[in-house]
C-alpha cells in the first residue's frame, strides 16, 4: 500500500510539472516540432538513468520511495502518448519531415542522455567512493560495485 502512495504522489507531482512545462511559450520558437514535449521526455530520460543509476549503485533507497521517483514521478513527467499524438498530427497534415525528425531526435538524444546520465551518476560514485577509500580500507572499489538493472 505505501508504494502506491509514493507513486501517487510523484505522479500528481510529475504531472503538475509537465503541464507547467508545456504551457511555458518559447520565444521565437516557429518550428513544427513540439519543443516543449521533446525537452520534457530529453530531461526525463536523462534523470530517470541518473537516479536510478545513484539509487541502485551509490545509496539503498527504500524500493518504495524509488519507484514513487521513477515510476510515480518521472513516468509522469515524461509522456511517450504525447510523442505519439504530436507525430501523428504532424503525419495528419501532411508534415512527414518534422514529424521523422521529432521521432529520431527524441529516441537518438533520449538514448544519449539516458547514457550520460549513468555517465553522471558513476562520476558521483566514484567521487564518493574515493573520499571514502581515503577515509575507510574496508570501503568497496568503485570497480567491485554491482549494477542491478532491474527497473521497478
Amino acid at each position: 500500500m505505501r508504494k502506491y502512495i509514493f507513486i501517487g504522489i510523484g505522479g500528481a507531482s510529475g504531472s503538475i510539472t509537465r503541464a507547467f512545462l508545456e504551457s511555458i511559450h518559447i520565444y521565437n520558437y516557429k518550428e513544427n516540432i513540439p519543443l516543449n514535449t521533446l525537452l520534457i521526455n530529453l530531461t526525463g530520460s536523462f534523470l530517470l538513468s541518473l537516479i536510478l543509476t545513484i539509487a541502485l549503485e551509490i545509496w539503498a533507497i527504500d524500493a518504495d520511495i524509488r519507484i514513487g521517483i521513477t515510476t510515480g514521478f518521472i513516468g509522469s513527467y515524461t509522456t511517450f502518448s504525447t510523442l505519439c499524438k504530436e507525430t501523428f498530427k504532424l503525419l495528419e497534415v501532411g508534415d512527414y519531415f518534422s514529424a521523422l525528425n521529432y521521432l529520431t531526435i527524441s529516441t537518438v538524444l533520449g538514448l544519449i542522455l539516458s547514457y550520460y546520465g549513468i555517465v553522471v551518476a558513476r562520476e558521483v560514485i566514484a567521487k564518493r567512493v574515493g573520499s571514502n577509500n581515503n577515509n575507510n580500507d574496508d570501503t568497496e572499489n568503485i570497480t567491485d560495485l554491482n549494477y542491478n538493472s532491474e527497473v521497478d
